[in-house]
């Protein structure tokens, strides 16, 4: 009896551990949502953004939310369009003369960011613990998105030497003659 009473008892709890992960793993996971105010600056940033870049930006946001998978996974965030040229010699100096690994090898009024309104926006992804991923494979998956919404979208992952996987530029005529960035 004292067999029998064990072995119940081992496959009881065997079956509450299965029945737990089950229910844990079939849990409705839900998508990173933005609060009121990190919608409030998103459109701000959006804002910023020149027509055909913000209409691209929303159109390939709107394709990975409306993916069931891709959504789960983290929610596009721009990080920053329009940027200052002091904003962009501080980015500038670090891995420089301030701590930190390079991030743009463009000074203040070199970057597209300086431009107002701006052909350049960096994004990256908020997870639904409320955290924040420049994941490369996020980000190769959002330019997809990005350069099927329109053709004169440019994503730094694809330079031949310094890789900018978050940023995403369209061509001006402002810098090189037509038709290039």
């Amino acid at each position: 009896i004292q067999l029998y009473v064990f072995y119940a008892s081992l496959l009881l709890s065997l079956t509450l551990e299965y029945v737990m992960s089950v229910a844990t793993i079939n849990e409705p996971r839900r998508p990173p949502m933005l609060s009121p105010k990190q919608v409030a600056v998103q459109a701000e940033r959006l804002a910023q953004a020149v027509p055909h870049l913000a209409a691209a930006y929303t159109q390939a946001l709107s394709r990975w939310l409306g993916d069931p998978v891709l959504r789960l996974v983290g929610r596009p965030i721009i990080t920053e369009c329009y940027r200052s040229p002091e904003r962009q010699n501080e980015l500038y100096a670090r891995g420089r003369t301030a701590p930190g690994l390079i991030v743009t090898y463009k000074r203040g009024g070199e970057s597209k960011h300086n431009l107002s309104p701006t052909p350049a926006l960096d994004v990256a992804f908020l997870l639904a613990d409320g955290s924040v991923s420049w994941s490369g494979l996020l980000l190769s998956k959002f330019a997809r998105l990005m350069k099927a919404a329109d053709a004169r979208v440019v994503w730094g992952g694809d330079w031949p030497r310094f890789k900018d996987r978050p940023h995403f530029e369209v061509l001006t005529a402002q810098k090189g003659g037509p038709g290039r960035g």
